[in-house]
């Protein structure tokens, strides 16, 4: 391969000139940035690449922040479950919780902001029911309901930024200041954010890409007293609360929201939950403020000749790139970090800005690069992964970030690196601008639509849980398949209906999750457009729990369709006659080893003799077809990631869609492999997805075939015949 230059971000640290010069040589570098962490001294500025500099818009300003404690985010936290034994019970409300993360707001009245509950009748106590006892932080509750559980729902100020506490114990920063985020919502913090970025870029004219990490709120992370993470969630909008906030809500839309309507029971309307509407008001409330007030710091980047990048991470809440007012705030650039396949597309599938960049794995840091680990791995897992997703829709740029001090001890590492950037540049300048082949379009259908594109389970740490479920396995699939897929909402498709272009929409999830639907089974509406449909000619697919709520005797609402159902107890006396599986399925040609459906679903049954059943094991079925009227139903119990389900997915699909013969137009027999075609460029790809040598049949666009071997992780070009 060719030696090539640009498109690629190095991150490099002061002291460092002479290694950063090398890396920029061997990795094709074009642009050095800083880290959380690291500075760059004049001397690297100095280097012929363009320099991005990381700003943080509410947070490493603690001269400012300290004079105005009163104005730092704030977060609604609910406190551990208390059971009364008695008619009094007291609660420690900050217990579990980090002292040196937060500290309870009695700026503003308690018994206006706080909320104590009854959980076990879920009710709220009267404010005359419970006293507070600052002294001690606890809440004391008179006239309890013996053998009732209680809970605190409690304002905090949050007095350390949650990205820079994670940095600040995994590299042992020692006495290095806490940062200390400050709220712009408030009047002097609005102002000085504002007047701090004209300053800073009088002070860095060296920089050409200011880099917002991100602007103003960060997604819910909150600390145990172990200094442990205790709650993560990637998409939550607990860090934008605050009283300012909530009055200027209620003066808004009318109504208060109560603290119930944010900490949830405790859930805090993680993604799983089926959004109310009251937070969905709340997210637009919080989305159209985030979009003005970034837009404001970009005109300021703008006016100074700079291109303004914003990293989809950290302090990213309400920014939604997929949502509504994300145009308005006029950014040049999104990166993002790139754990696979779906989050590439997260990234890559960007509207509205001149370019995207993925960071990719691993981060630089002392916790894989260590004596004895070998980096290398995590980085080739992270790239073929992600690969397949590129191939689709390609970033614009990559890059890495940390301390290059760290990977620069690595040789091994690095030299794979080198060889990764030549073949990034590659696939970019065969493919970008492209329209890769699609043989059909499909429609991932929950309760989020459009908003969620490409996103599920997000936090990195809970990597088992990533692998065994079904709606991440699901997305990861789809990013690198050849099928264009959008995403649809419940309310979506009942004021609009399915669009005319969509061939096949799945439907993935536990039961009760914002992703299966839940509740939003409940309208009869919903249940018979899909029924309508399908019977049309159109597909559904359904993963896991797919429109899942028990009433009328059904607990899959569309049980008729994909022609199975799940057995909840209240049907044992009614035997099911419909077991046996045929040898040979067109879901499973080509499966070569045993199913794997995670944690699938047990207990399902089928429906009739047309249930089409294409694996039965343990007492259930786990896969199956059933036609209904001109279309058809497939059912899928489970569908963690993997080259073999990815490719049970795609079958199902074009089984579904009633395109079966269109599969194998640029197709790899092998489910390791896979065919990416650019029929008008005349161009195509073999991919080899896996760390070993792969032997298969591909199938080209006239239908001709050949065998092709490919060693670990290859990728082979051809040229076809326009």
């Amino acid at each position: 391969m060719a030696k090539t230059k640009g498109r690629v971000t190095l991150p490099s640290e002061a002291g460092f000139i002479e290694e950063t010069k090398e890396m920029l040589a061997r990795w094709g570098a074009d642009a050095l940035r800083d880290s959380d962490g690291t500075k760059l001294d004049p001397e690297i500025k100095k280097l012929d690449a363009r320099i991005y500099t990381t700003y943080f818009a509410a947070r490493g300003h603690n001269e400012f922040a300290e004079q105005h404690m009163e104005e730092c985010q704030q977060l609604y936290l609910m406190s551990r479950r208390c059971t009364a034994a008695d008619t009094e019970v007291r609660i420690s409300f900050l217990e579990g919780y980090y002292r040196e993360q937060v500290v309870p707001d009695y700026v503003h009245d308690p018994k206006e902001w706080w909320e104590v509950m009854d959980r076990t009748a879920g009710q709220p106590l009267s404010a005359d029911d419970w006293e507070l006892d600052q002294e001690n932080d606890q809440v004391r509750i008179r006239r309890a309901e013996p053998f009732h559980e209680y809970t605190v729902s409690f304002l905090v100020y949050a007095i350390w930024d949650p990205t820079q506490m994670y940095n600040h114990i995994t590299n042992n920063w020692g006495d290095r200041p806490h940062e200390i985020p400050f709220d712009v919502r408030q009047p002097a913090s609005g102002r000085f954010a504002k007047d701090c970025l004209v300053q800073w870029l009088k002070d860095n004219p060296d920089t050409d890409v200011v880099r917002f990490t991100t602007f103003f709120y960060h997604f819910t992370l909150v600390f145990n007293q172990e200094a442990k993470e205790k709650f993560v969630d990637w998409f939550g909008y607990g860090g934008t609360v605050s009283v300012k906030a909530l009055r200027e809500f209620e003066a808004e839309y009318g109504y208060r929201l109560r603290p119930e309507d944010l900490v949830d029971n405790g859930y805090y309307n993680t993604p799983f939950r089926v959004p109310t509407k009251a937070y969905l008001d709340y997210m637009d409330f919080i989305q159209r403020f985030v979009a003005k007030k970034a837009a404001e710091l970009v005109a300021l980047v703008h006016e100074a000749g700079r291109e303004a990048m914003m990293f989809l991470g950290d302090n990213w809440i309400g920014t939604e790139p997929y949502g509504s007012y994300f145009a308005d705030i006029g950014l040049d650039a999104v990166v993002g970090s790139v754990g696979g396949g779906a989050t590439l597309r997260l990234i890559s599938d960007i509207p509205g800005v001149k370019y995207t960049e993925g960071r990719f794995l691993p981060y630089f840091f002392p916790d894989t690069f260590y004596e004895g680990n070998d980096p290398c791995i995590e980085a080739r897992e992270n790239w073929l992964s992600a690969r397949r997703a590129l191939m689709r829709k390609p970033l614009d740029r990559i890059g890495y970030g940390g301390y290059l001090s760290l990977a620069y001890r690595f040789p091994e590492f690095t030299d794979y690196i080198e060889k990764l950037t030549d073949e990034f540049r590659e696939i970019y300048d065969r493919i970008h601008g492209r329209k890769p082949y699609c043989g059909l379009k499909a429609a991932v259908l929950n309760c989020w639509g459009k908003l969620r594109s490409w996103q599920a389970y997000m936090v990195a740490h809970a990597l088992w849980y990533r692998q065994t479920y079904s709606y991440f396995g699901m997305l990861e699939a789809l990013s690198g398949m050849n099928v264009d897929v959008c995403f649809l909402s419940f309310d979506e498709v009942l004021q609009s209906g399915i669009p005319a272009d969509v061939d096949v929409i799945i439907n993935a999830g536990d039961a009760g999750t914002a992703y299966s639907g839940g509740s939003r089974w409940e309208d009869v509406r919903l249940v018979s457009l899909l029924r309508s449909w399908v019977f049309q000619g159109g597909g559904l697919v359904g993963i896991g729990e797919p429109s899942a709520v028990h009433q009328n005797g059904r607990f899959f609402q569309l049980a008729d369709v994909f022609g199975v159902e799940k057995e909840l107890g209240f049907t044992l006396s009614t035997d099911k006659y419909f077991t046996e599986a045929p040898e040979r399925h067109y879901l499973t040609e080509d499966r070569t080893e045993a199913f794997d459906f995670g944690e699938s679903m047990k207990n399902i049954y089928a429906l009739g003799a047309d249930t089409e059943i294409a694996e039965y094991s343990d007492g259930g079925i786990h896969l199956a077809a059933h036609p209904y009227g001109k279309g058809k139903g497939v059912y899928i119990a489970g569908l963690p990631h993997s080259s073999a389900n990815t490719r049970l997915l795609q079958r199902a699909l074009y089984y579904a869609a009633g395109k079966e013969e269109k599969l194998y137009r640029w197709f790899a027999d092998n489910p390791e492999c896979e065919v990416h075609a650019y029929p008008e460029a005349g161009l195509w790809a073999v991919l080899n997805n896996s760390g070993s040598g792969q032997s298969t049949t591909v199938y080209d666009g006239d239908g001709k075939t050949k065998e092709v071997f490919l060693e670990a992780g290859a990728i082979r070009w051809e040229s076809a015949v326009r």
